[in-house]
């Protein structure tokens, strides 16, 4: 029938940013999860997303309609959880910038930002529109923390021809774990291109395991438009004391890899 196969959730993460689960309604398939921002005097985040391990039929033909994975369904990845870690550790970056995340699945570290107040826009994206609906609901769901902060979702296809209304807009752009799938890499550089204003110091910042020479080929593809980049593989303490930890066992986390597992921060600049 043509149907791409399902991505595997990630069954553990580096919990950086903690979260209980309020309420999950199975016969929506949702649930609502609290995530408290491990910042004194930052407020809490209300997220709604699918229950772990809940796809049917129509979600595999949205992704083959779209030509895309249902990765952003299947849950918050950790990677995600790493990049709204270091945004909200970092918001110094995004003060009176604008800011695009791609590929956000949920949403949170763009929520992340908008609730640091720092930055003049978020724009959260995603290329599945079920995600998009969900993105929806979680801007409008933490809107009161915002602040001045204008955050909206938008459904951003990276193949997608017309975005022209978004050249040389934004000064950040971010994304987590966007580089797994090697026929999206020349597509998501030619996006990244776009996006980055000509002017000042814009750049994008990804976070993404190395995943054999997937990440490698990804940076060749930047290199080819001409954006520069560097990778770090330390840069914070407290993700590479936990990373350190999973590596020795001394964390459940079955089955951690550094290879696939561990994201490096890539920085790309003009």
């Amino acid at each position: 029938m043509g149907i791409r196969s399902v991505s595997r959730k990630a069954t553990k993460g580096f919990n950086l940013i903690p979260f209980q689960l309020l309420h999950e309604d199975s016969q929506s398939r949702d649930a609502r999860l609290c995530y408290t921002l491990p910042i004194p005097g930052s407020p809490k985040l209300v997220l709604t997303q699918r229950v772990d391990n809940c796809a049917d039929l129509k979600d595999f033909e949205i992704c083959n309609e779209y030509n895309i994975d249902n990765t952003g369904l299947v849950c918050q990845w950790p990677s995600e959880d790493v990049l709204a870690y270091f945004c909200l550790s970092h918001a110094d970056i995004f003060r009176s910038r604008r800011v695009i995340e791609l590929g956000s699945g949920y949403g949170l570290a763009g929520l992340v930002i908008a609730a640091t107040r720092e930055a003049l826009e978020v724009v959260i994206t995603d290329g599945n529109p079920q995600v998009v609906d969900y993105i929806q609901h979680n801007v409008d769901a933490n809107s009161e923390v915002f602040g001045d902060t204008k955050v909206k979702s938008m459904t951003l296809h990276w193949n997608q021809d017309e975005i022209s209304n978004l050249s040389n807009t934004f000064d950040v752009v971010i994304a987590s774990d966007c580089t797994f799938f090697k026929e999206f890499h020349k597509d998501l550089a030619r996006t990244v291109q776009c996006l980055l204003k000509n002017v000042g110091s814009s750049e994008a910042i990804f976070f993404s395991p190395k995943r054999g020479d997937s990440l490698d080929k990804f940076l060749e593809e930047i290199k080819e438009t001409g954006l520069h980049f560097s990778v770090t593989e330390y840069y914070d303490a407290e993700i590479w004391k936990r990373h350190q930890g999973f590596m020795k066992g001394d964390h459940d986390w079955p089955g951690y890899v550094k290879d696939h597992c561990y994201p490096v921060l890539v920085r790309v600049t003009r």
